[in-house]
C-alpha cells in the first residue's frame, strides 16, 4: 500500500504577515488604516489612510492581492520615512 501524499497547502511554512508587511502592521497599529479592494470613487486598488484622509493610493490593477500589499507596505514605508 502506497503511501497517501500531503496535500501542498500543508507543507507551506507558517505565515506572518507581521513578517512579510512590517510598515502595513505597524501603520494600523499606530491609527492609519487600510482599504482593499475597488470603490467607484477611487481609481486605486489598495490605499492607505489616516484621520486627515488618503495618504496614497495604488495603481487600479495588480497581479496578486499580494503584488498589492507589497506596493503598499513600501509606500507606507517611503511615507513614513519622509513624514516621521
Amino acid at each position: 500500500m502506497k503511501k497517501k501524499k500531503q496535500s501542498p497547502e500543508f507543507e507551506l511554512e507558517p505565515y506572518s504577515f507581521e513578517g512579510s508587511y512590517p510598515n502595513i502592521a505597524a501603520w494600523v497599529s499606530n491609527g492609519g488604516w487600510v482599504e482593499i479592494g475597488y470603490v467607484e470613487y477611487t481609481g486605486s486598488f489598495v490605499r492607505a489612510l489616516d484621520e486627515g484622509g488618503i495618504v496614497w493610493e495604488g495603481m487600479s490593477r495588480y497581479e496578486s492581492v499580494d503584488d498589492a500589499l507589497k506596493a503598499l507596505d513600501q509606500a507606507i514605508e517611503d511615507w513614513r520615512e519622509e513624514h516621521g
